[in-house]
C-alpha cells in the first residue's frame, strides 16, 4: 500500500517494531521515500509517542501476528498483539492531543472471524464464530473497533478482508509456499511439495485490490464495515494445480500430503459477498484468480533465474487498479505493511 499512497502524494510513515533482525525486503525501492518510526503494539507509551510524532490524518492498521497456524502455537502472543494491541492503538488515538476528532482509522479485520458458518457467501451481517486463536483475536479487535466508533464517535472503518496475496507474501503462507517450492522444483533443488489440508476453500484476491478498497473506505463520508473479497472460492488444490500447469508440470507428480501439517481446527470454506463495497465505494477487484497465481509463479521463477516455459493464453489482468497506499502502524513492517 505504501507505494500506492506515495503515488497519491501522501507523506508516509511506517511503524517498525524494534527487533535484532530487520527485514525490509518488501520496501525495497521506496525506503528513501518513507519515514520509519519505532513503536510496538504491546507498548502503550511507544504508540502514544509515534502518534504525537507523526500526527497522522489516516491510520491504516494491518499489524498483527497474522499466521493462523502460529496462533495455535503462540495463542497468548497472538492475543496480545492482534487483539489487545489494537485496543492500545485505539486508546492512544482517543487520548492523543487533537487526534481523535479528525484522524481516520482503517482496521484490517479478517474472514477468519467467521469460522465454519453455514451461510455462504459471507456478508457484513453473517454471524461470526471463529475457531482459531487468530480468529478470536481478530474478532475481539473488530468488536472493539465497533464499540469505540459508537461510544466515542471515532472514525474507525473495518475492512473484513478475505485472503489477499502477492509475490510479497511470506513463505510460511500456503500460497507463497506453493509458488516458491514450485520454482525450486523447476531447478531440481527440491523434489516434492509437502502440504496439509488441500480441500479447504478460500476466497483469494490480490493485495493491491484490497489496498485500493482500504483507501476508498477512508474517503467514505462515514466509517462503516465492508467485506473485501473477490466473490470466488478456490481450493488449495486448485491453486497448486494451476501453478504447476503454468510451467507445464502435473501437480500430482510432485505434491505430497503430510498429515503433520494439519491444523487442530480448520476453516472449510470461505467466500465473501462484497456487494456493499461495490455499491457504496464503487470498488471491484482488478485481478483474477488466474492472474494472481501467474504473477506469483512468475515472480518466484524470476528469483531462481527461470523463464516460464508455458506461454500465457489468458489476459494477465482485468483493467488497471488505481494507485493506492497506506500509513500503517504495526508491530513489524513486513506483516503490518506500511
Amino acid at each position: 500500500m505504501c507505494e500506492e499512497l506515495l503515488a497519491k502524494g501522501y507523506k508516509v510513515y511506517g511503524m517498525l517494531r524494534h527487533t535484532s533482525t530487520i527485514n525490509l525486503w518488501r520496501l525495497a525501492g521506496i525506503l528513501d521515500r518513507i519515514t520509519l518510526v519505532e513503536g510496538d503494539l504491546t507498548d502503550d507509551a511507544s504508540l502514544r509517542r509515534v502518534l504525537q510524532q507523526t500526527k497522522p490524518q489516516e491510520v491504516y492498521h494491518f499489524a498483527s501476528q497474522s499466521h493462523v497456524g502460529v496462533s495455535f502455537l503462540e495463542p497468548i502472543h497472538t492475543l496480545e498483539t492482534t487483539g489487545l494491541g489494537t485496543l492500545r492503538l485505539f486508546e492512544a488515538i482517543r487520548f492523543g492531543t487533537a487526534l481523535s476528532d479528525h484522524v481516520r482509522v482503517y482496521y484490517a479485520a479478517s474472514s477468519e472471524q467467521f469460522g465454519n458458518v453455514s451461510m455462504s457467501p459471507q456478508n457484513e451481517l453473517t454471524p461470526m464464530e471463529p475457531i482459531s486463536p487468530y480468529g478470536c483475536a481478530k474478532l475481539l479487535a473488530y468488536r472493539l473497533a465497533q464499540t469505540y466508533r459508537m461510544a466515542y464517535g471515532m472514525y474507525i472503518a473495518c475492512g473484513i478482508a478475505f485472503n489477499h496475496e502477492s509475490p510479497r507474501r511470506s513463505e510460511e503462507f500456503v500460497t507463497r509456499k506453493i509458488t516458491r517450492t514450485l520454482a525450486a522444483i523447476t531447478t531440481g533443488a527440491v523434489g516434492k511439495l509437502h502440504l496439509g489440508q488441500v480441500g479447504v476453500q478460500r476466497d483469494w484476491s490480490h493485495a493491491r485490490d484490497i489496498a485500493q478498497a482500504a483507501w476508498l473506505m477512508l474517503q467514505h463520508p462515514v466509517a462503516e464495515d465492508f467485506i473485501l473479497a473477490s466473490g470466488e472460492s478456490h481450493t488449495v488444490q486448485d491453486f497448486y494445480r494451476l501453478a504447476f500447469s503454468l510451467v507445464g508440470l502435473v501437480a500430482e507428480d510432485y505434491v505430497q500430503i503430510d498429515p503433520r501439517l494439519f491444523r487442530p481446527t480448520e476453516l472449510l470454506a470461505l467466500r465473501g459477498d462484497a456487494t456493499k463495497a461495490r455499491q457504496l465505494l464503487k470498488w471491484s477487484p482488478q485481478y483474477t484468480f488466474w492472474s494472481l497465481v501467474k504473477e506469483m509463479v512468475d515472480a518466484d521463477l524470476a528469483l531462481v533465474g527461470v523463464d516460464r516455459p508455458v506461454p500465457s493464453d489468458q489476459p494477465e489482468r482485468v483493467g488497471a487498479p488505481e494507485a493506492v497506499a497506506a500509513v500503517a502502524p504495526g508491530t513489524d513492517i513486513p506483516e503490518g505493511a506500511a
